[in-house]
Parts: structure tokens; sequence; C-alpha cells
């Protein structure tokens, strides 16, 4: 039986593949399509909303399915898919042809955050782990790092922008065999290894319905930031060049952090650490509209980076332990919400940046719907609902 390590390392290995190669060199490539491939800027970001619409339909899959034989099987196919999709971006100039690669490759992100996560999850507690994917979702950060240093790399070595997707192409060939091969196939027992039987206790609906208007929030948050924040530096005359060095640093800062954010949960309980890193990552977004120069961008970043992750990270270990038979069930559910302000943020955005010529309109959205989402945390702990 694989050991602890390597079956976490799969899982990191699967969100590098699903979101840093299928989902997130969509990122840094996006100015260089814009130059080279005539994408215009609205267009831009109605792709990236179709991505997220791939994610929804996903996490809308995994709120259904209960059994974990089938969930690994679409686990499986996702990593599948998570490469394909992303040979198809350099195939043709055609968006046809990108929306349909983009609505895929949000599928298969699905598989990698929601399908692994939960399989993850379920092996840990059966095998007496601590039900923590601090770990795991490092992999989301790492997925940042490496996809806007390869671009960097790329970029210097003159590589087109077709040839960059075929770059990443190859990458995600490499990734799927550990990716693959070193989880292993579910048990379907309701027993642990050390005999305890695992129970799904639910949360009160009424905490349900507010943390899912939050994690709404927070993902209007996530695709803004993350999308657009390449195209946005890149705009700042004082900071034109830099914006795949400001996306890996944010990158750079998401792989440690959730561990991190396990440890402070486990001090502060999961509502107050959530409530931490959203005023945090509020903090982050006002640093990059209101701060000038490099620095106080590279600073924003940081804070970001640092938060966006742990925030999913926090959520959805919670949902995973109020369902350990079926966790990604929940995982989905509360996924439905992330991923519809996915699909909306985005393409919100790119009409806005088509208006006022510049994307950073779209951080003045994020900033102020992420205030909202925590000031909702907030409300709910001064109510007293507690997360368990």
């Amino acid at each position: 039986m694989p050991g602890r390590f390597k079956v976490l390392s799969a899982g990191v290995f699967s969100l590098v593949l699903t979101l840093g190669v299928a989902r997130f060199a969509y990122t840094p490539l996006l100015p260089l399509m814009q130059q080279q491939a005539k994408l215009g800027l609205a267009a831009g970001g109605w792709l990236a909303s179709i991505n997220y619409a791939g994610y929804l339909s996903g996490a809308a899959v995994a709120s259904l399915i209960g059994d974990l034989v089938l969930k690994d099987r679409l686990y499986r196919a996702g990593l599948i898919l998570a490469v394909v999709t992303t040979g198809m971006m350099g195939l043709h100039t055609s968006i046809t042809v990108w929306v349909i690669s983009r609505y895929l490759a949000g599928l298969s992100s699905a598989a990698g955050m929601l399908l692994g996560s939960g399989l993850i999850l379920n092996w840990l507690m059966r095998h007496d782990h601590r039900s923590e994917l601090g770990i795991h979702f490092a992999g989301v950060g790492l997925g940042i790092v490496v996809s806007a240093a390869a671009v960097m790399a790329m970029n210097r070595w003159s590589l087109d922008w077709r040839h960059q997707w075929y770059a990443f192409t190859l990458l995600g060939a490499v990734l799927l065999w550990p990716a693959m091969g070193w989880l292993p196939r579910p048990s379907v027992s309701t027993v642990t290894r050390s005999g305890e039987s695992l129970l799904d206790a639910p949360p009160s609906p009424n905490f349900l319905q507010v943390l899912m208007a939050s994690y709404f929030c927070a993902g209007v948050g996530y695709a803004v930031s993350v999308t657009f924040i390449v195209a946005i530096v890149d705009q700042f005359s004082d900071r034109a060049g830099h914006g795949a060095l400001a996306f890996l640093v944010i990158g750079a800062a998401a792989t440690p952090s959730c561990v991190l954010w396990d440890f402070i949960a486990r001090r502060t309980g999961n509502l107050n650490a959530l409530i931490l890193a959203g005023a945090l990552q509020i903090a982050g977004i006002l640093i990059l509209i209101f701060i000038t120069g490099l620095l106080a961008t590279l600073c924003g970043a940081v804070l970001f980076g640092a938060t966006v992750i742990g925030i999913v990270s926090l959520v959805l270990t919670m949902a995973g332990r109020y369902y350990p038979t079926r966790p990604a069930k929940m995982m989905g559910k509360m996924t439905l919400a992330y991923g519809l302000a996915q699909v909306i943020a985005p393409a919100v955005t790119g009409v806005l940046a088509a208006y006022f010529g510049s994307y950073r309109s779209g951080l003045y959205l994020a900033a102020g719907v992420m205030f909202i989402g925590t000031v909702l945390l907030s409300i709910a702990r001064w109510g007293e609902m507690t997360d368990s």
C-alpha cells in the first residue's frame, strides 16, 4: 500500500497538471496570444469564463455522484483530458477550438481539484492520518509557479504562442504518470484501518448557506486576480513587463501557504482562519490598486498568493470532514458557488476592460466582493454558527 507522502504527491502532481498546465498556463500566455494570435480583450475574458463554466459543470457532476469507484474513473479520465485540451490550444486560431478546449480543460480541473481531493482525503481518513489537505493543495501554488516560470523562460527563447502551448502539452504528459499511477484505487469500506466507523455529520442549513455565499465571493476574488494579474500588471506603466513575475510570486506564496493555514485553523478554528485569510487577501488586492512600484506589486502578490489557495483548502477540507464517506459530495456543492463566481467575474471583467480600456477595473470588483464575503463570515461567527 502506498505511503502518505506518495499519495499526497499524486495529488500535488494532479493539481499541477489539471490546474497549472490545463488552466493556469492561459494566464501568462494571455498577453502573448493577444499580441500574436489577435485575441481581443473581451474575448480573453470570455474564454476564461468558458473555462470556469467547464469547471462548474464538473463540480455539479461531483456533487451528484456518491460512488467512489466511479469518481476514481472520472478523475483518471480528467487527467488525460487535461493533456489533450492543452494541445488543442496551439492547433488553430479558431475561437471555436479555443472555446471547446477551455470548456473541457475546466472539466479536467474539476476532476483534479474536487474528485482528486475527495479521493485523497478519503484515503487519509481511512488510513488514520490527519484529515488535512494543505500539502495536497500546495500543488495549486506550484502549478502557478510552473506555468509562470515556463512562460518566462520560453519568452526568453522567443518561442511563439503555439510552441509554448505544445511545450505545456509535453509537460502535462510527463506529469500524467505520477498523478495517475501513485493514487491507489479507492476502498468502499465504511471503517478506517483501525476499525473506526466513518460517519457523515452535515452542517446546519444556515451555516451552509452563509459559507456558500461567502465562498461565492471568494470565487470572484480568485477568478479576477488569477486570470488577469499578468495583463493588469503589464498595463501599469511603472510595472510593464513584470506581470509574469507577479504571477510567479503568487504561486510561490501559495505553495507553502496551505500547510500554514492548516496550522492556523488548528489553533483558531476554520471559520476564524477563513476570516483572517479574507482580510489579508483584500489587503493584497488594495495594494495592487493603490500603491505604485514593482516592490508594492510583489508585496500584494505575496498577500494574495498566501491566502487565495488557503481559503480553498480550508473550505474544501471542512466540506470533506462533514462527509468522510463521500467527501467530494459537499466539495462539489461548495464549488458550484465558487465556480458560478468564476464564470461571471471574468466575463464582467472583460466587458469592463473593453469599456475602460484596462483590466484594472476588475481589481475594484474583486476587492469589493471579497469584502462582502468576509463580512458574511464575520456575521456567521458573531451569530455562533460554528463550523464544528
